[in-house]
This record gives C-alpha cells, sequence and structure tokens, in this order.
C-alpha cells in the first residue's frame, strides 16, 4: 500500500479502528494514539531511536497493542511550504515502514507543533524543563494526529 493524501485515508481503515500519530525526531520518535472512533489524540509514548527496525518493532508492538489500523506521521514542512531534508527523511521513514508492514500511511503538516507544545506545557501547564523534555515529543504527536483528526471529521 503506497503513502496516501490525508483526505484518501478514512477508506482505507476499518470502521472501529484507532490511529497512531508520530513526530519523528532524529533522537526520538513521538507516538500518539487516537480512540477507536478516531475523535480524540491521546500522547502514548517516546521512543529512543536506536536502529530503524529495532523502532519499527516497537512502534508495531505498540498499534498492536491498540488495535491501530494506520500511521499519520507529521510532515516537517519549512514555512514557506517548501520540503526540506528533514521532510525527505519522514518520507523514507514511511517508505521503509511499508517495507515491513502493508498499512495506510499519510502526512500531516506539523508546522509548529512543537513550538506550540512547548508553549502549552511552560505557560498553561507551568510544567519544568526536565519534565517538558520527557514529554514534548509525544505531546507534539498528539497535537499532529488531533490536526488530521480534525481535518478528516470535517471532510
Amino acid at each position: 500500500m503506497p503513502v496516501v493524501d490525508l483526505t484518501a485515508l478514512p477508506p482505507l481503515l476499518p470502521g472501529q479502528a484507532p490511529v497512531v500519530g508520530l513526530d519523528l525526531g532524529e533522537k526520538t520518535i513521538g507516538v500518539a494514539v487516537s480512540d477507536a472512533t478516531r475523535g480524540i489524540a491521546s500522547p502514548l509514548e517516546t521512543i529512543r531511536r536506536t536502529k530503524f527496525n529495532a523502532d519499527a518493532v516497537r512502534l508495531f508492538e505498540l498499534m498492536e497493542s491498540r488495535g491501530a489500523a494506520g500511521i499519520i506521521i507529521g510532515l516537517p514542512v519549512n514555512m514557506d511550504g517548501t520540503e526540506g531534508p528533514r521532510c525527505q527523511s519522514s518520507r523514507a521513514f514511511a517508505r521503509n515502514l511499508l517495507r515491513l508492514r502493508d498499512l495506510p500511511i499519510a502526512f500531516w503538516d506539523e508546522r509548529m507543533s512543537s513550538m506550540a507544545i512547548n508553549r502549552m506545557l511552560i505557560e498553561e501547564a507551568d510544567i519544568s524543563r526536565a519534565r517538558r523534555a520527557e514529554v514534548v515529543d509525544k505531546a507534539a504527536a498528539g497535537w499532529i494526529l488531533q490536526g488530521a483528526l480534525d481535518r478528516l471529521k470535517n471532510l
């Protein structure tokens, strides 16, 4: 199954199955999961990156434990709308996942997600810098996933 446009994702998913959202960083992968109706995203885990296969195994374990049927990956588009090396890396990650499993994958523009999460954690939750470092990646994945879920609701 190829990587698809977000709007093409719903027909590829079972009626009542969660999806996961990913915030891909150089050192970590933030993971969030939706509920079965795909209405609400919740931060789940931060995977410390090692080797691709080990990272993929952990991701697939999380997906299986939650019954997730698809993936939405945050695409770090530049502010001017162009795609740089980080986008290429995210697209390569998706292609590599598809070599291991045939599952629907879509991208969601993640511009400003980490900045928004950091601002929220500082201003609203008053979380310390050390604690923010522990939660920012999975929270950003939740932000990315929620944005995509909201878009899917409005199709």
